[in-house]
């Protein structure tokens, strides 16, 4: 289990997705390829996504080795404690739980974003 990869993108990343970004193309084709690597893409960021490029939403869903992390009670409970949907539904799928016990990365092309919350990023950007 250790060697599990673990991973979810933001709206940033599918974005970047859908604009060739090298490392997200990466994930991707590990996700769908490797055992051990999993991706997810939550259901707030998956629309923020797409209101920033259409058809964002349709692209992420269709790939084979991303998971969507509907919006489920828990979740919403977290995300309707904070600002903004997309960031709260993603940093919620990321934290530590009981069948994820040291949580996910978030892959993400905007890092500042997430700089003082509790959560590991892979940076997109560079």
């Amino acid at each position: 289990m250790s060697d599990e990869l673990h991973v979810v993108l933001d709206d940033t990343a599918m974005v970047a997705a859908g604009h060739g970004n090298i490392i997200v193309s990466g994930l991707i084709h590990h996700a769908h390829t490797r055992p051990g690597c999993f991706l997810y893409a939550t259901a707030c960021a998956l629309v923020e996504a797409d209101r920033a490029r259409p058809g964002t939403a349709e692209h992420i869903a269709a790939l084979p080795g991303i998971t969507i992390l509907e919006l489920d009670l828990p979740a919403a409970l977290a995300v309707a404690r904070e600002h903004t949907w997309a960031e709260a539904h993603t940093r919620y799928a990321a934290e530590p739980a009981a069948d994820l016990p040291n949580g996910a990365f978030i892959a993400t092309t905007a890092p500042d974003r997430w700089k003082g919350q509790p959560v590991r990023v892979i940076d997109l950007s560079q």
